[in-house]
C-alpha cells in the first residue's frame, strides 16, 4: 500500500525548534557551569571612624574580580570599585552626601575574564549602614590645659570630617552640634582615685587643689545612641606643676646667692680701704727721726 505523500513543512519546524530549545538548554548550562568557579563574597562589613568608610569582605580572590555597589535605602544602585582584586572598598564619598541616610551595598563576583560572561553575576548584600548612628568616633586630641593655682582648664581639639556643605569640610561638632559630648577624667599625680566631669562643648574648667598636679584624659560621647556610643580614650597628659615652683625657687636662690656675692665683695673692698687708710698715720708716727 502506498503511504501518502503528506507536507514535510511542519516536520521541519518542529525539528528546527527542538534544535533551538536545545542548544538553549546547553547555552543555559554552560552559563551555571561558569558560575562555578566564581566564589561569592562574604563577611562584608562596614568600617567607619569619623565618616571615613570603607566597606570590606572575604575571600581573597582566585581567578575571579569584584565589582561593588552602593545605594540608598530607597535609591538607585551605584558602581565602585569596578572588577577589583581587592577586598575592600573606600565608599566615603557616597555616604558623606547625607550621613543621616541609611545604605546597601553588595558585592557582585565575577571571573577574571569578565568580557565572556554573559549571565546576571552571584552577589551579596551587605548590612545595612546608617552613618550618623555607626561611624566609630576617633580618638579625641587634647589641643591645650593650664593649671593656674585652684583651676585647670583643657580644651579638646573637634575632629575634621570628609562631611561637606558649602565647600567645606565639617567637624565632628559640626555634625553632631550638642549631641557630641565630651567626658574628662582626672585624678591626682599622687592618687589613683579618679573624677570625671562632662561638658557638651570643647572646654572644661575645673577646681582642683592648688600645688598639686593632675593627669588626666578625655573621651568623646555621643549620648543618643543606644551602641556604640563612645570613642578610644586620648593619652593621658598630666600638669608639671612641681617643675614651675622648682625653676621659681631656683630663681629665688640665684638671686639671693647674688645678693650675698656682692654683699661679700663690697664688704671686702670697704674693709681693705679701712685698714689702708688706718695704716697710712700709724706709719708715719712710728717712723725714726732723722738725727740732728
Amino acid at each position: 500500500m502506498a503511504t501518502p505523500n503528506g507536507p514535510r513543512v511542519p516536520c521541519f519546524q518542529a525539528a528546527v525548534a527542538r534544535a533551538l530549545l536545545f542548544g538553549l538548554v546547553l547555552i543555559q548550562v554552560a552559563g551555571v557551569a561558569g558560575t562555578t568557579d566564581v566564589v561569592k563574597a562574604y563577611n562584608i562589613t562596614w568600617k567607619s571612624t569619623n565618616f571615613k568608610t570603607i566597606l570590606e569582605w572575604e575571600p581573597k580572590p582566585i581567578n575571579s574580580v569584584y565589582t561593588v555597589q552602593i545605594s540608598p535605602r530607597l535609591g538607585n544602585w551605584k558602581n565602585k570599585c569596578f572588577y577589583t582584586t581587592n577586598t575592600e572598598c573606600d565608599v566615603t564619598d557616597e555616604i558623606v552626601k547625607n550621613v543621616e541616610e541609611t545604605y546597601l551595598a553588595r558585592v557582585l563576583s565575577y571571573p577574571a575574564d569578565t568580557s565572556s560572561y554573559a549571565v546576571e553575576p552571584p552577589f551579596t548584600n551587605s548590612p545595612e549602614f546608617k552613618p550618623y548612628q555607626d561611624t566609630n568616633l576617633g580618638q579625641p586630641i587634647i589641643r591645650s590645659f593650664e593649671q593656674v593655682g585652684t583651676k585647670l582648664n583643657v580644651t579638646v581639639h573637634d575632629a575634621r570630617t570628609l562631611v561637606r556643605a558649602n565647600s567645606t569640610f565639617l567637624s565632628l561638632r559640626d555634625v553632631f552640634g550638642k549631641d557630641l559630648n565630651y567626658t574628662l577624667y582626672y585624678w591626682k599625680a599622687s592618687s589613683t582615685g579618679k573624677k570625671k566631669a562632662t561638658t557638651n562643648t570643647n572646654g572644661f574648667l575645673i577646681d582642683v587643689d592648688k600645688g598639686e598636679n593632675y593627669c588626666f584624659h578625655v573621651q568623646a560621647v555621643i549620648l543618643s545612641r543606644r551602641a556604640n556610643q563612645k570613642s578610644p580614650e586620648s593619652p593621658i597628659v598630666c600638669t608639671s606643676h612641681e617643675k614651675v615652683l622648682s625653676t621659681e625657687l631656683f630663681l629665688i636662690i640665684g638671686i639671693v646667692m647674688l645678693v650675698i656675692i656682692i654683699f661679700i665683695i663690697v664688704l671686702s673692698v670697704s674693709l681693705h680701704k679701712c685698714r689702708k687708710a688706718q695704716a697710712g698715720p700709724s706709719g708715719k708716727e712710728n717712723a725714726p727721726l732723722n738725727a740732728a
